[in-house]
């Protein structure tokens, strides 16, 4: 006899539902019936369902678009087992879940699992639980914090069944913290809920989940913990195209907030454990993130409607859940009960200085100063008209586009223009730049009053475009890995990468373009509806110089590099999984140095030559004579001038190196894993780019021992990409660009 059903609601974002089903069939415990509830999708899901065949899946139809809660509801009632599961569409389950919920299971009411929220598919998050290290000390401390919690619970309660009350604290703090309600991740006997009429509010499209779980924890008797039974939440990075309810921007949701909480109240006890947990939940909303938009935000309503609205929920909190309030709350919500909104204000500035002052002493947060100045004084400034701040590589090196861009602009119109490089450290920057540091006072400043922007990346996040600045986007390369909004999954150290860039992109003015490819691209990628700058890339035009091979020879004996031996350049990209934090990446390499020296020596030298995001240094001891790193030197379009033979993977440097028409090996020994679960690509390697796919460090020495034969078999497709991505560029990209953007 089948003992669970599982309850899904669907309505968009059929790949989402692939994945929820996915993990529904590799589940190990196979005694278990799927309902899918169908909330009017707008696309047809036949061919998603052709795959889980297998499955024993019903699907149930509702008659008329209503929401989640309605299709929970519809599953409850049709629900013949003796328990039940709800598992949203865009989440999914482990193997073990529903092993780990069953095993135990004794006609408990409730028996409850653990919520993991991810921004990543189920591959994804299991290699990234796989690389976790557990500090095995640091999680008996949490432990033991959370059982005093607890028990501090316990002791402000006194009610006949002392187990009841532990299993709802353990509940309520193990898996929502007061901040958090969700009926996911629980296993529910069916005649509990039927016989105690639970079900959801149907008119509720944000909350409904926080009047359901209240009323299950004030009416069950029952409890039972399985913590290694895994539900994960899945976040969705795309919030512009697919947006969660969580993301939803809605008029609706703060009314139905408060309107929870006070439908929920009236089945509660006023001196039980729920009620004040719920009470104590809504009052941590107002005090951590409602006050914020008290504070800052544009709309009055978070002054006037919403406040007014939310006073009088609070005010209706269970005294207990007021009474325990630590000071700094108290100082927030007492006046908050009187309606006394400038007192509010008051306690508002005052924590919030209070807690600036103290990041500052403490040096926890080095940003806040220039920030601040940024914010409150340098934006009030006049814009200068003839100022030009330039940055690459978040201020890393003098290279790329913007460094030929200000080159140019210097010969175009000597003396006419201030132009700022943001750069740390120091380099050589010709023509007399004022330089100053990343995040600095003074490039905040210059971020606030010059009139021109020239960048490589994207802006900091707390840059605000005024109103009569240009900002110029060169952008750093022509895309193989998909970007963006083309992304289905982000898997890098920026989960809301795609909401920052939604913002981010509507303040460039320009955007360069280094062929139709890219052109095209870039419109869907970045959703970006300015003026494309299509002229080629700048950093390019020096790969089109008369005297280039002159050049070659300074530059190797600049380097130190034998002049009697070819080159080979190793550049390779970033694993978008494979990092330390945010734009610090980790890499591995993967090809045998040795093994190159001792085959290759003879004839030729490596250059290696890693992203700048990668924080790695790559060590070649042992290697000298042969191996040159030169993942410090500035441009790496110089780099490709002395190079004769280009070995890549992923990374954009083969469409800039094409337009030399040297030969070019691609080292792609995680081609699957890179294209199935990492990025994706927007063309095919195995079919259209102008070199071979190779998979071990032999196949790259043997195909650079016979490179004359890959050229000749490579060479009409390599004629074929050239005319289709390197068309733009003919040495004049930096000239034509200065001639538009600055007249």
């Amino acid at each position: 006899m089948t003992d669970l059903t599982v309850i899904l609601p669907f309505h968009d974002y059929p790949h989402y539902l692939k994945e929820a089903l996915r993990s529904l069939k590799e589940s190990q415990y196979s005694n278990f019936k799927v309902l899918l509830i169908l909330d009017h999708p707008p696309v047809d899901i036949t061919p998603v369902l052709e795959d889980f065949s297998e499955l024993d899946l019903k699907v149930i139809q509702l008659e008329e678009k209503k929401g989640t809660a309605a299709c929970r509801n519809a599953g409850i009632r049709a629900c013949e087992t003796n328990y039940l599961y709800f598992l949203d569409s865009d989440d999914y389950v482990l193997e073990s879940t529903f092993s780990k919920l069953m095993e135990n299971v004794q006609e408990q009411d409730l028996v409850y699992g653990t919520v993991r929220n991810t921004w990543n598919n189920k591959a994804n998050f299991i290699e990234k639980i796989q690389k976790e290290e557990i500090d095995e000390e640091d999680q008996l401390e949490k432990e033991q914090a959370r059982q005093e919690k607890i028990q501090s619970a316990l002791d402000r309660f006194s009610q006949s069944d002392p187990q009841q009350i532990k299993a709802l604290y353990h509940t309520l703090i193990k898996r929502s913290g007061f901040q958090k309600v969700t009926c996911l991740g629980n296993l529910y006997r069916t005649k509990f809920l039927v016989e105690n009429d639970l079900y959801f509010e149907e008119d509720l499209r944000y909350f409904s989940d926080q009047i359901f779980l209240s009323r299950v924890l004030e009416k069950a008797r029952t409890f039972l913990e399985a913590p290694d039974a895994w539900y994960v939440k899945r976040k969705h990075n795309d919030p512009i195209h697919e947006p969660s309810l969580d993301q939803e921007d809605s008029e609706d949701r703060f009314e139905e907030r408060c309107r929870s909480v006070e439908i929920a109240r009236n089945y509660l006890d006023q001196n039980g454990p729920v009620r004040y947990s719920l009470d104590r939940k809504l009052i941590r909303y107002y005090s951590k993130q409602m006050i914020r938009h008290i504070r800052r935000s544009k709309e009055e309503k978070w002054r006037t409607t919403y406040f007014e609205r939310i006073q009088k929920t609070i005010a209706d909190s269970a005294p207990q859940a007021l009474d325990e309030l630590s000071r700094s709350t108290k100082g927030l919500v007492l006046p908050l009960i009187e309606g006394d909104l400038k007192g509010v204000q008051r306690a508002i500035r005052w924590r919030f200085g209070k807690g600036k002052l103290a990041s500052i002493l403490k040096k926890k947060n080095k940003n806040t100063l220039y920030k601040l100045a940024y914010y409150h004084r340098y934006l009030k400034l006049p814009i200068k008209e003839n100022v030009v701040l330039f940055e690459t590589f978040m201020a890393k090196n003098y290279s790329d586009s913007p460094k030929y861009i200000y080159e140019a602009l210097q010969k175009m119109a000597p003396g006419k223009y201030e132009c700022v490089w943001a750069i740390n450290g120091n380099h050589d920057i010709p023509y007399g730049a004022k330089c100053v540091k990343r995040f600095s006072f003074q490039y905040a400043y210059y971020l606030a009053v010059s009139k021109y922007l020239v960048f490589n990346v994207r802006q900091p996040l707390w840059y605000r475009k005024r109103e009569g600045q240009v900002f110029l986007e060169t952008w750093h390369g022509t895309p193989l890995k998909r970007l963006v909004f083309d992304q289905e999954e982000v898997t890098s150290a920026s989960p809301k990468y795609k909401e920052q860039f939604y913002r981010q992109r509507q303040e460039w003015d320009y955007l360069v373009s280094a062929n139709p490819f890219s052109s095209k691209t870039f419109r869907s990628c970045f959703l970006y509806e300015g003026k494309m700058l299509e002229y080629g890339y700048p950093r390019n035009d020096i790969l089109y110089a008369p005297n280039i091979d002159q050049k070659a020879q300074m530059l190797k004996e600049k380097l130190g590099i034998p002049k009697d031996k070819k080159t080979i350049l190793y550049a390779p990209t970033w694993r978008d999984d494979e990092h330390y934090g945010k734009g610090e990446y980790k890499f591995t390499l993967a090809l045998d140095l040795q093994k190159m020296k001792t085959l290759l020596g003879k004839d030729y030298v490596l250059l290696l030559r890693t992203h700048h995001y990668i924080a790695d240094k790559i060590d070649t001891t042992g290697l000298e004579g042969f191996a040159y790193n030169l993942s410090s030197y500035d441009d790496i379009s110089e780099i490709y001038l002395i190079t004769d033979i280009c070995i890549t993977d992923y990374s954009s440097v083969f469409f800039d190196f094409a337009n030399l028409k040297r030969p070019i090996l691609f080292y792609t020994y995680d081609i699957e894993k890179y294209k199935n679960q990492l990025r994706g690509f927007y063309i095919d390697m195995h079919t259209e780019v102008p070199g071979p796919l190779l998979y071990t460090s032999e196949e790259v020495i043997d195909a650079i021992l016979h490179i004359d034969q890959i050229q000749k078999r490579y060479a009409k497709r390599y004629e074929e990409f050239y005319d289709r991505f390197c068309c733009f560029d003919d040495g004049h990209a930096s000239e034509n660009i200065v001639k538009e953007v600055f007249q």
